[in-house]
């Protein structure tokens, strides 16, 4: 699916059709040929307006952009095919999924994620990073996000996996800790050793301020336990698959 916030707020009808369709095509061919399991990747842009910090599954969902619709009418559409033929399914929330496994990491064309963006900076691809907005309600002016490692999101999903057959579930998943971009970059800095400029630029339509998951549910429920709960960890496992695959995966 296409899962760009600033691009969603600009073609919507990419995101409110091509994700909600194809969507639609997936589950029934799944329920046509009888895999009653599914496991979908949702998103923390469901929460564009949240009462309480860390956000939990019990808050109210007010999407903040058509892609974070698009995946609340995914969500939607999963609860009534539970209810009606049956389908168990996990819609894992992801907060920002970030750093790397040895030997894979991230390497989207073109690049907007922020930890490869930085780190790019480091490695001499780009002059700066450019920060959208320093005028967010937050410490430092700058959107706070909370950073989970891909290897214990992929460890969620064994887990949710495994517990489907005791029904269906929704999850937020998180560090629960926040940092804002400028905290992030100033952390980049110290595992890079290189300074990485910056330059303010105006904000982006459908960022909120502060986006911290609170993922006490599935530590409750299936006992998940993020292994890398800082966000040194996670930058330093990231700056290691980039060092090593400076030009993505065509470094083979």
């Amino acid at each position: 699916s296409h899962t760009l916030v600033g691009e969603s707020m600009e073609n919507p009808w990419l995101y409110l059709g091509e994700n909600v369709t194809n969507g639609i095509n997936l589950f029934q061919s799944a329920v046509e040929h009888g895999v009653m399991k599914v496991i979908v990747s949702s998103t923390a842009n469901l929460f564009d307006d949240p009462a309480a910090m860390p956000i939990t599954e019990a808050e109210r969902i007010v999407p903040g952009s058509p892609y974070g619709e698009s995946k609340n009418i995914l969500e939607r559409m999963l609860y009534w095919l539970d209810r009606t033929k049956g389908l168990n399914y996990a819609a894992l929330r992801y907060f920002n999924a970030a750093g790397a496994a040895p030997g894979r990491g991230e390497d989207h064309t073109p690049e907007y994620h922020l930890i490869p963006l930085v780190l790019q900076v480091a490695l001499g691809q780009r002059e700066k990073i450019y920060v959208f907005g320093d005028d967010y309600n937050t410490r430092d002016g700058t959107c706070v996000r909370d950073y989970v490692h891909v290897l214990d999101l992929a460890q969620a999903h064994i887990l949710a996996m495994r517990a489907l057959d005791q029904g269906s579930r929704t999850y937020n998943l998180g560090n629960g800790k926040g940092f804002t971009v400028m905290e992030l970059i100033e952390m980049a800095r110290e595992v890079t050793g290189h300074p990485i400029p910056v330059e303010i630029a105006p904000r982006r339509p459908g960022d909120p301020d502060i986006l911290i998951a609170g993922s006490d549910k599935i530590q409750r429920e299936l006992g998940w336990s993020p292994r890398y709960p800082d966000l040194r960890t996670i930058i330093e496992t990231a700056w290691a698959w980039h060092q090593s695959h400076p030009h993505g995966y065509q470094d083979r």
